[in-house]
């Protein structure tokens, strides 16, 4: 059985905050406010899978109210979650992640964060870096979008 799924987060910058992608930090660039490390690249993953296998979304298992999830590294998360598909009998089949922002750069980072993911994953993982064109929030540059498709298979 083969099942697809999709994910979206976007989160707001906020000074005093490091910026986490994909797993990979970007020194000197302002993080994104959230209650965890707020790695929307992360967050898109986890509900697409979570979506694919039909467990809900992150939200549902990681919610903004609970105290142990403040501050919590989205790798972390992203591993919790594997663990609980690979129980019921999923494997990734491959991930195509989308980083909309006008800054950073994704280019020069994008290996990094390939090989980050696919540690966890055990996939191949695609990611693009677009920009919004200036339009909307996004394009004034006042936070990050990600979008993510991710095929699973049993």
């Amino acid at each position: 059985m083969i099942r697809i799924g999709q994910g979206y987060d976007s989160h707001r910058f906020e000074d005093g905050r490091r910026l986490v992608l994909g797993g990979v930090e970007f020194p000197g660039e302002r993080g994104l406010k959230g209650h965890s490390d707020a790695d929307v690249l992360v967050h898109a993953v986890i509900d697409a899978l979570l979506g694919a296998a039909g467990l809900g979304d992150i939200g549902g298992h990681f919610p903004d109210t609970d105290p142990r999830f403040e501050g919590a590294d989205s790798m972390a998360l992203l591993k919790s979650v594997m663990e609980e598909l690979e129980t019921d009998g999923w494997k990734v089949g491959n991930i195509d992640a989308t980083i909309i922002c006008e800054r950073p750069k994704i280019a020069p980072r994008k290996a990094e964060m390939i090989a980050s993911l696919e540690a966890v994953l055990k996939c191949p993982v695609s990611i693009k870096g677009k920009t919004n064109e200036k339009m909307d929030d996004i394009g004034a540059g006042l936070g990050i979008a990600a979008m993510c498709a991710a095929l699973i298979e049993r």
